[in-house]
């Protein structure tokens, strides 16, 4: 069974950064591409990055292009996203997916119809 497990979020002011983690485990998490995603209330999920199996492709969405930045650790079976200069429409709850096919090797242009395994969640919040 796969699991995922979110950290990393809490209160922020505008301007201050976050990392957030997701830890994985029940699968061969280095085969699998990961992706970060958020849901604000009363909004849609949408999509925020995601990063190949080996760290060599990355896609961001546009809103937060420049600003985070997803990294994994397969030696940990671990995802990361860097949230720097956070806006308080950044305010979300993130979520983190795995890729349901191993071994892509671009993740450009990936799609949430790709993810098939989704974390709980963990609360961002940004003060203005």
């Amino acid at each position: 069974q796969v699991q995922l497990v979110e950290s990393g979020g809490g209160l922020v002011q505008a301007g201050g950064s976050l990392r957030l983690s997701c830890a994985a485990s029940g699968r061969i998490f280095s085969r699998h591409g990961m992706g970060w995603f958020r849901q604000a209330p009363g909004k849609e999920q949408e999509f925020v990055a995601a990063i190949s199996w080996s760290g060599g492709s990355t896609y961001y969405a546009d809103s937060v292009k420049g600003r985070f930045t997803i990294s994994r650790d397969n030696a940990q079976n671990t995802v990361f996203l860097q949230m720097n200069s956070l806006k308080p429409e950044d305010t979300a709850v993130y979520y983190c997916a795995t890729d349901r096919i191993e071994w892509r090797a671009v993740v450009v242009g990936i799609s949430i119809d790709d993810f098939d395994y989704w974390g709980q969640g963990t609360q961002v919040t940004v003060s203005s």
